[in-house]
């Protein structure tokens, strides 16, 4: 979720800072522009007060005062140009020269020079030029007119070079860019803030929930902080996993202490029943058939008893040889498996993981006692060993008729059976029990086809355990 939160958060800051920098980028440069025009007008409006005076040609080579005046107005354009790099001149109407400095330089027949010209014949100053940007325009223009008795007599025209404004843009806008940059990663940071004080609660609620949902049911929201809303929810949340935790214990206990107190019936009616057999025939198939459903009858009591007490208790877990653990367990079966005319094969090496060895003794119990039930005389039941570094595995093969996409969907389920096996002995809470006490210790078992028939229960438990 923080992954597609903050890039949203950190385009819309981007935008609003895009949107406010931009213009101030803009004004920047309007603002250096302007204030060299300003200064150019002032320039242009000195050099136009001096050429009042002159404003007349001269006749002939006679030599006067207004002439002298001329001298004076081309000696302060050179003066200007020189100092500043400023293309300067006065300029009649048409075109005809009164003073220009350098003295090559004269109005062109198009371009920017010709318009600033032509408008301040109209009697306008140049005031709103194009503006100028870092990249582009290394000239700007600035034209007054020298008005005399209220007409235009001559323009003053200046020509100069943008390079030191436009340094000078670049400069704030580099300086607005650090800004932006700067602003950037502070609201990055903030974002970051944010995003994990919103997000922190959901994330300790999302583990909690695993750690519930793999069957830790004590696990609960510890306060994380955030906003009040996310609070609430927490508190909420541990509320419902409270209820339902008591719920579920009231259950397990409901399923034991039935299983427990219907023992002591079911034991003295199955008492009353071979009394009441030493009465009749011998042979009786009613009498055969009661105690059959008798003892199947307490068979699931004990299986159930089981199961609440697997559900209930908490691992002891320990380092242990599970290779040993395994072997032993071979040996035990290995007279039942000798008695239905089965091979009972095992590679157990030796590799450790941290188990409750009696959890773990009794689910490869229920796993081996099934497996050699469905496999048929003659045929084998392997039993192999092995880890892969992060987890060891215990891995249980027969070869009986295995079971079909659909059932296997199904196994380990409480009483289920499959249709083909009903009358085979059991109660099909084995496997339930099993998979309850794997997980206590944060172990699983999964169930697969065994090529070319039969079953493959792989049990896995871990190798390490969490802080250490």
């Amino acid at each position: 979720m923080r992954t597609r939160l903050l890039p949203l958060l950190i385009v819309l800051m981007a935008a609003i800072l895009l949107a406010l920098g931009i213009p101030l980028a803009a004004s920047l440069a309007a603002a250096q522009q302007q204030k060299v025009v300003v200064d150019r007008i002032d320039d242009t409006a000195r050099f136009a007060s001096l050429a009042q005076f002159v404003a007349d040609r001269p006749e002939g080579s006679r030599i006067s005062a207004t002439e002298q005046r001329g001298e004076t107005l081309r000696q302060e354009l050179r003066t200007y140009q020189k100092l500043y790099g400023i293309n300067a001149g006065v300029f009649y109407r048409d075109d005809g020269i009164m003073a220009n400095a350098p003295e090559d330089w004269t109005i062109p027949r198009r371009g920017e020079i010709r318009a600033a010209f032509d408008e301040a014949l109209q009697s306008r100053r140049s005031h709103d030029p194009e503006q100028v940007w870092p990249w582009q325009r290394d000239r700007l223009v600035v034209a007054s007119p020298v008005i005399r008795d209220g007409d235009v007599v001559a323009v003053v025209v200046t020509d100069s070079p943008t390079g030191q404004m436009r340094s000078r843009i670049l400069h704030g806008w580099l300086v607005i860019g650090a800004g932006e940059i700067g602003a950037m990663l502070l609201a990055l940071g903030a974002a970051l803030r944010l995003t994990g004080w919103v997000l922190r609660p959901v994330r300790v609620l999302d583990a909690t929930t695993h750690d519930i949902a793999t069957g830790s049911l004590k696990s609960r929201v510890a306060a994380a902080g955030g906003p009040p809303e996310l609070r609430r929810l927490a508190r909420s949340f541990n509320e419902m996993a409270d209820n339902v935790q008591e719920v579920l214990e009231q259950q397990r206990a409901f399923v034991a202490d039935a299983s427990h107190q219907l023992r002591n019936p079911l034991s003295a009616l199955l008492l009353r029943i071979e009394l009441l057999a030493l009465e009749l025939p011998e042979g009786n198939e009613e009498i055969a058939a009661v105690r059959t459903e008798g003892k199947r009858l307490a068979h699931v009591l004990d299986d159930l008893l089981d199961l609440a007490l697997a559900e209930h208790a908490d691992a002891d877990l320990r380092l242990t040889d599970i290779g040993e653990l395994t072997a032993e367990r071979v040996a035990s079966w290995s007279p039942v498996a000798d008695d239905k005319g089965v091979r009972l094969l095992g590679t157990c090496p030796a590799t450790t993981a941290w188990v409750d060895a009696v959890a773990l003794s009794s689910a490869l119990d229920a796993v081996i006692d099934n497996a050699l039930k469905f496999t048929p005389e003659g045929e084998s039941v392997e039993v192999a060993v092995a880890s892969n570094g992060e987890a060891s595995t215990i891995v249980v093969t027969d070869h009986g008729p295995g079971l079909s996409d659909e059932e296997l969907t199904r196994v380990g389920d409480r009483f289920w059976r499959s249709a083909g096996h009903q009358n085979i002995k059991g109660s099909g809470l084995g496997l339930s029990i099993s998979r309850a006490l794997l997980s206590a210790g944060g172990g699983s078992i999964a169930y697969a086809h065994h090529e070319p028939h039969g079953l493959k229960v792989t049990v896995t438990v871990p190798r390490t355990m969490a802080g250490v």
